[in-house]
């Protein structure tokens, strides 16, 4: 049986959706670097894991859409953990 074609992403859902794939790549990245470092093992690990779990949920009840409020929030959740990440980062540096 053919599967229906499905519609085509809004430029926003793009938006979104690219937004979320580039955080999750940086913590994929920063999840290398702390396991091959051994530093700040355990956020690297949770953050990850609340990135699979969070998006999962948000697109689950979002129905898919990559524009809802829902999903934006966890996007812009990723975003507050990168800044803190960054902040820890140049404090440890200074």
């Amino acid at each position: 049986m053919p599967e229906p074609d499905l519609p085509a992403l809004t430029s926003e859902q793009k938006r979104w959706a690219f937004g979320a794939a580039a955080l999750f790549l940086v913590a994929i990245g920063f999840l290398g670097f702390a396991l091959s470092q051994r530093v700040m093992m355990v956020f690297a690990v949770g953050w990850v894991a609340l990135m699979i779990f969070g998006f999962v949920g948000a697109i689950r009840i979002a129905k898919g859409d990559f524009a809802h409020p829902l999903f934006k929030a966890q996007v812009m959740l990723h975003v507050v953990a990168l800044g803190l990440l960054v902040a820890v980062v140049i404090r440890a540096f200074k």
